[in-house]
């Protein structure tokens, strides 16, 4: 589960500057009994929203049971405040801020989450396909298991790049942030 505080950043117009140039909205569907079963969230971001040929909106933060008519009415509710905001496509799930936290749909790969990576049960992918969603962008993820030994194979690409002649490896000091800073920003 993410963080609490990391959640509510993005969804504070202080913390997140896309708030300057877009706007959130966000439902939480309950059932009967008031119990809460699904959770969404609609964005525009003013900047890209026309980078397309039609006025784009996203959705993300999607949470539901496994429940298709569940899914589809929060859909619907991303889909209709869009609607009314001028957008005439709806893309997601994404986040409202940068691709790299809380981006896309896990679909393969159902190991340990990492910080601020998207993580939802399998059957997510089904209730957007059933919805109309298509593969826009595909996103490849790693993960590394540090409790276990790392591969032979890393250790022979970083000593053969460690061996190259136009490469140096020094640490981060608070004396060189200059230059540090610039080194990394040219890389």
């Amino acid at each position: 589960c993410p963080l609490d505080t990391d959640i509510e950043g993005v969804f504070d117009p202080e913390e997140n500057v896309y708030f300057t140039h877009g706007e959130a909205a966000r439902w939480i569907l309950t059932d009967d009994d008031k119990k809460a079963i699904g959770r969404i969230a609609a964005f525009i971001n003013n900047k890209t929203v026309n980078d397309s040929d039609l006025p784009v909106g996203g959705c993300g933060f999607f949470e539901c049971i496994d429940d298709e008519k569940a899914a589809h009415m929060l859909f619907d509710a991303a889909k209709q405040w869009l609607k009314e905001k001028g957008m005439e496509a709806m893309d997601g799930p994404i986040n409202f801020g940068e691709t790299d936290k809380f981006w896309g749909l896990l679909v393969d790969g159902f190991t340990q989450p990492a910080y601020k990576i998207s993580y939802n049960p399998p059957y997510y992918q089904k209730l957007f396909e059933s919805y109309g969603f298509k593969v826009y962008y595909k996103q490849e993820g790693f993960h590394l298991n540090l409790t276990k030994p790392i591969p032979e194979r890393f250790w022979k690409i970083a000593k053969w790049v460690a061996n190259k002649p136009d490469y140096t490896f020094k640490h981060y000091t608070y004396k060189t942030i200059d230059q540090d800073a610039t080194d990394f920003a040219e890389v």
